[in-house]
């Protein structure tokens, strides 16, 4: 057998060719990532008459024009963690780190692991494409986070206090009834100025623009709160037009990442595990899509266990002689996204608590046996992710 370690960069990549008896065949040697190159790379390895391992790290998106190449042209390709490579270098007493020595050991990994590699099946391109758009929600609301804290900081000084009366809600910017009021007024000054029986006219023909039924009934305490306030940059016009950019900018971040959620609803509903998942308690329609796609194609664990290792809510043993740890961590070594979707759920049940739901009775249960609140809704995630993967696999058997 001839292993073929390949350490991926960015646009260019080390391949190592190595005998089985872990002899160099040939000498690593950089390439780039691009057609020429790459096909005299298929060319040498297609003139081999032995049997071939390749193998690569994932690198996020570095690694797909090298995988896309070598499968076009046939062969089994297999990834590693880089995790893994990273202990398996760390046998070594002089540890140096170069890309060369790096294609090397990573063709070593393959020789001496080749028992348990399995060739890289490209999932099923709804799967894929649900990943993508759920690394494309997750930043556009780190933006939308963002934003908001700049906006929130900023009526500090043009609207102080005024967040307390009127919620900046996440849903449907355009009837935000915050976003609305700002839009209008400015500040604190502005509605001074306008006089208290000309603003409350006005308040109350805004106020049917937005979908807070509260609202109507806050004109006074605003006009009071505007009077007894001190604004520090209200009357400023750089400020205002500050203010409105922002206001902009929450509207159409949170618009881009409602059109992103929708599409990947639009996905998920073709997938048959996603009625099983939506039909869970606390599972919405947010959520639902996000979870799918952090955990993917269900087939690819083999457990319940490997699906909360893979979440990283498992708590591996830990023995040493006499000792053993009997109060072990999660190890939270896994997709923080699918961890941090699933304490959501929790979160979820816990407002609703469905007395019905083997779930929640699990965390309350966990509960009065006196586990911290974040401890009994970890442990609810665990029995969350083992009974999705147990009703999903009914489906594939």
């Amino acid at each position: 057998m001839i292993a073929v370690g390949v350490d991926i960069s960015k646009n260019k990549s080390t391949v190592a060719i190595l005998n089985s008896d872990c002899s160099v065949r040939a000498k690593p040697f950089d390439m780039h990532h691009n057609q020429t190159e790459m096909n005299a790379l298929v060319k040498y390895l297609k003139n081999l008459s032995e049997p071939l391992i390749i193998l690569m790290e994932y690198t996020g998106h570095y690694h797909y024009p090298v995988l896309k190449k070598l499968q076009a042209e046939g062969f089994q390709v297999c990834l590693v963690n880089p995790y893994q490579m990273k202990k398996f270098g760390e046998v070594e007493i002089h540890t140096s780190k170069t890309d060369k020595k790096d294609a090397i050991r990573i063709a070593t990994f393959a020789l001496e692991k080749s028992y348990m590699l399995k060739p890289y099946s490209p999932l099923d391109r709804k799967y894929e494409d649900l990943k993508f758009l759920s690394r494309q929600y997750k930043q556009r609301i780190s933006y939308l986070t963002k934003t908001k804290v700049q906006l929130t900081n900023l009526l500090d000084e043009t609207m102080p206090g005024i967040t307390s009366l009127l919620k900046l809600t996440s849903r449907h910017p355009e009837r935000c009834v915050l976003l609305l009021f700002i839009k209008r007024y400015g500040s604190y000054d502005s509605i001074i100025k306008m006089g208290k029986k000309r603003f409350l006219a006005t308040y109350s023909t805004l106020m049917k623009k937005t979908n807070d039924r509260y609202a109507p009934q806050k004109g006074l305490a605003i006009f009071e709160l505007a009077s007894n306030g001190i604004t520090t940059r209200g009357d400023n016009i750089y400020t205002l037009s500050a203010q409105n950019q922002l206001v902009d900018l929450v509207s159409a971040a949170q618009n881009a990442a409602d059109e992103v959620i929708s599409q990947m609803q639009n996905i998920a509903e073709t997938i048959p595990e996603y009625k099983i998942l939506r039909a869970m308690n606390g599972v919405g329609d947010r959520l639902g899509p996000v979870i799918l796609a952090e955990i993917g194609d269900i087939r690819r664990f083999h457990s319940g266990k490997a699906l909360n290792s893979f979440a990283g809510n498992d708590a591996p043993p830990y023995q040493s002689g006499q000792y053993e740890s009997k109060n072990r961590h999660i190890s939270k070594r896994g997709s923080a996204t699918l961890r941090k979707a699933c304490y959501e759920v929790m979160q979820s049940l816990k407002v609703s608590k469905p007395l019905t739901d083997p779930i929640y009775l699990f965390m309350v249960k966990k509960e009065q046996e006196g586990k911290p609140f974040k401890v009994a809704k970890m442990a609810g995630v665990n029995k969350f992710l083992r009974i999705y993967y147990a009703r999903a696999m009914e489906l594939y058997q």
